[in-house]
């Protein structure tokens, strides 16, 4: 396996060449910057706006949203990752049709918010190992 760079706007990172880049959902997601798949089980959305939040509140906001949703908080803390501050969140989401996991990380970098938030029904750990290095390799130019 060897990795493949996403590059977009001031935003980069490296991605295993087992996931495939898809076709970003701008009209329904204008913040849209990136979308990959690993199979059927595995999607990861990254989105970017400007904010004026800090971590702490939007670490409260995505928690009572997901709560709200029906979802359950596995864990949510905050890390240093990629050279940066970042929330890490593992949450579980059932709907009538599928139970996945979501893991999402948040940065926020000189008054814009990076979010990449995968969704998985694949309980390996393979497809989180490979998003986590992905994370890891995140950076800001």
């Amino acid at each position: 396996m060897e990795n493949k760079l996403f590059q977009s706007g001031n935003v980069s990172f490296e991605y295993p060449d087992t996931w495939d880049i898809e076709a970003a959902d701008t009209f329904s997601n204008p913040d849209c910057i990136a979308t990959l798949s690993k199979g059927e089980s595995n999607l990861l959305n990254v989105v970017s706006f400007p904010t004026e939040t800090n971590l702490d509140s939007y670490k409260e906001f995505m928690e009572k949203c997901i709560v709200d949703d029906g979802g359950v908080i596995l864990s949510s803390e905050f890390i240093q990752i990629a050279s940066m501050d970042a929330i890490k969140l593992h949450g579980n989401i059932k709907t009538p049709d599928i139970t996945f996991d979501i893991h999402t990380y948040v940065f926020i970098q000189e008054g814009n918010i990076y979010i990449f938030e995968l969704r998985t029904a694949d309980y390996s750990s393979e497809a989180i190992n490979e998003y986590a290095d992905l994370i890891a390799s995140f950076k800001l130019e």
